[in-house]
């Protein structure tokens, strides 16, 4: 769980902008995944991924530290949906 409150208010918000159609600072990682970049603190990642209009959010998250194995997990996460 994440302690930084500030922070969870700015993720909830940018997932809720990008269930809004309006995704902000987002790049794809692979395989139909994509990752929501936060620019706040150490650089929260939030992972997704969409098949057709669903939105499948928080496959997995993190900060720049973690990133390639948060895409890892998030890889092997929507291999299993």
């Amino acid at each position: 769980r994440l302690r930084d409150r500030q922070a969870r208010v700015r993720i909830d918000n940018r997932i809720r902008r990008l269930s809004l159609g309006n995704p902000g600072d987002v790049r794809p990682v692979g395989v139909g995944i994509s990752e929501i970049r936060v620019n706040y603190g150490p650089g929260y990642r939030v992972y997704y991924v969409q098949r057709g209009e669903t939105l499948i959010v928080l496959l997995a998250g993190g900060d720049k530290d973690s990133q390639e194995r948060d895409i890892r997990r998030a890889l092997e996460l929507a291999r299993g949906l």
